[in-house]
């Protein structure tokens, strides 16, 4: 077993903003390994934040976030249970960072649900005339087309899109690790976003 040293603790403390007895508690149970430690920390964030889902969110914040010297504008509205939360430099930091990805991606939709049918319809017959094209047995083209149009609500939807700053979390990791650091429940209910000229 690895000794906890102070350090290490403040180190968790300042990447993650989890209370000391959860830093001293993640580091024990990974050995003193910092990295492992964060995944432990996570883990139980995303644990916590699937038992808050639930509960109601009346509260929160409109951020907007203007971009490329005027060219792009997001306005989105996030909510949170309590004032309190709303008011908070996290939760802050939280909706206008998620406004920044929706400015550098422009996500179709929150969910699979909010993209058009018309869209949607479009995208599987340009999938299908392409499986087609490439020689494909016509036994398995719906099943190529439903593999893409999968992928297509993945890329296209905010929740299941990638996070800029952190490629290697979603949209959706993203929000359950800050309900997690809360300790309520927060959803990402809208957005808009403009762009010059279109």
């Amino acid at each position: 077993m690895a000794d906890i040293s102070a350090a290490m603790v403040k180190e968790l403390r300042e990447k993650t903003g989890s209370g000391i007895m959860d830093c001293k508690k993640a580091l024990k149970e990974s050995d003193g390994d910092v990295a492992k430690a964060l995944d432990f920390l996570r883990k139980k964030g995303l644990a916590a934040a699937a038992k808050r889902s639930a509960r109601a969110t009346s509260e929160g914040t409109v951020m907007s976030y203007i971009h490329m010297g005027g060219k792009i504008g997001v306005m989105v509205e996030i909510n949170c249970e309590t004032d309190f939360v709303a008011k908070n430099e996290d939760f802050q930091a939280f909706a206008k960072d998620v406004a920044m990805h929706i400015a550098a991606v422009n996500p179709a939709g929150l969910a699979p649900e909010d993209i058009s049918e018309d869209v949607v319809a479009k995208e599987r017959e340009i999938y299908r005339e392409r499986a087609l094209e490439q020689g494909k047995p016509e036994n398995i083209v719906d099943k190529i087309v439903e593999g893409q149009v999968q992928k297509f609500y993945k890329d296209s939807c905010l929740m299941s899109q990638a996070y800029v700053k952190n490629p290697q979390i979603t949209i959706e990791d993203y929000t359950k690790e800050v309900i997690g650091k809360m300790g309520e429940n927060i959803r990402i209910r809208r957005f808009v976003r403009y762009q010059l000229g279109e």
